[in-house]
């Protein structure tokens, strides 16, 4: 059984990534990575099938977000959350150029795999007048950056 999870796992990545070239947007670049990235992820915790399509389903959502979406300034605002937005508290901004409102809400920081520092937050975005949720996770990297794990 283990080894069909994986399988599906691997034609998720393998289809997911063959799909990416020049001309697709940023948003479905970043969807088709966040795709890949959830499940394996999704596989690796859950180990089954139903883990495996939750974690490409919210991968693709969080991939898209923040693929296509983020803009530089969004970028520096959800490091910022990461950073220094104290645990439970809403950290918020409307985005200058494009109107979108974010709103993250951080979680206390732990210790995830590698002995890295993470984080875990709901992110709340109204783009294009449309809300949508997700939960994100980000760790530091080795220069301390925070960096969001598929």
């Amino acid at each position: 059984m283990k080894l069909i999870n994986m399988g599906i796992a691997g034609m998720i990545l393998l289809v997911t990534t063959s799909c990416a070239d020049s001309t697709l947007t940023k948003g479905s670049q970043g969807a088709i990575g966040g795709a890949a990235g959830g499940a394996v992820l999704g596989q690796a915790i859950g180990r089954n099938t139903e883990a495996t399509l939750i974690g490409a389903a919210v991968g693709t959502m969080l991939g898209y977000i923040v693929g296509n979406e983020m803009d530089k300034f969004d970028k520096r605002q959800l490091n910022y959350a990461y950073e220094r937005g104290p645990s439970g508290q809403p950290v918020s901004w409307v985005n200058p150029d494009s109107g979108n409102s974010y709103q993250v809400v951080p979680q206390p920081a732990y210790t995830g795999g590698s002995n890295r520092v993470c984080r875990q937050a709901e992110i709340m975005a109204t783009i294009d007048g449309r809300p949508e949720t997700t939960y994100s996770t980000a760790c530091r990297n080795d220069q301390g950056q925070w960096v969001l794990q598929n």
